[in-house]
């Protein structure tokens, strides 16, 4: 992956966890932040606008959920891969999530160490989701 340069996109309403991820992911330069977004609609703008290869997305955003940003992005961007980072703990959410296509989820709360394991994973094709689901069947969550 070293040679390659990877896109990526954060969408998060809230300011300094953008700035959080963004400082997290800067120590490596195969990864290019290309943009940020507060929202659901603008969101969905910079991911057509941007392309990005990796959209990093919070489930609980304004103007327009996560899960439906997912949704239109698949549409409009089929090649980026989507990894949910959101608060939310429930399974269904997660399996939710998962059925939009994405790739992985992980909780904000494990971000510090689960984030770049997942990205890794999301970048090579491969699931991730966090360890706190691991008692948790979401193999059959694909609906690609």
């Amino acid at each position: 992956m070293a040679t390659s340069s990877f896109r990526i996109l954060i969408v998060d309403d809230y300011e300094p966890w953008r700035r959080v991820i963004s400082w997290l992911l800067r120590g490596y330069p195969e990864w290019e932040i290309v943009g940020e977004a507060a929202d659901g609609m603008e969101a969905v703008r910079k991911a057509e606008e941007l392309q990005p290869d990796v959209i990093l997305l919070d489930i609980g955003l304004p103007k327009l959920h996560g899960i439906e940003v997912a949704n239109s992005v698949r549409r409009i961007v089929p090649q980026a891969k989507m990894l949910f980072v959101s608060v939310n703990l429930c399974p269904e959410v997660v399996q939710g999530a998962l059925k939009t296509g994405a790739h992985g989820y992980i909780v904000k709360s494990d971000a510090a160490k689960e984030l770049l394991d997942a990205m890794r994973a999301v970048l090579s094709g491969r699931r991730f989701v966090g360890a706190r689901f691991a008692e948790h069947d979401f193999v059959n969550s694909r609906n690609n």
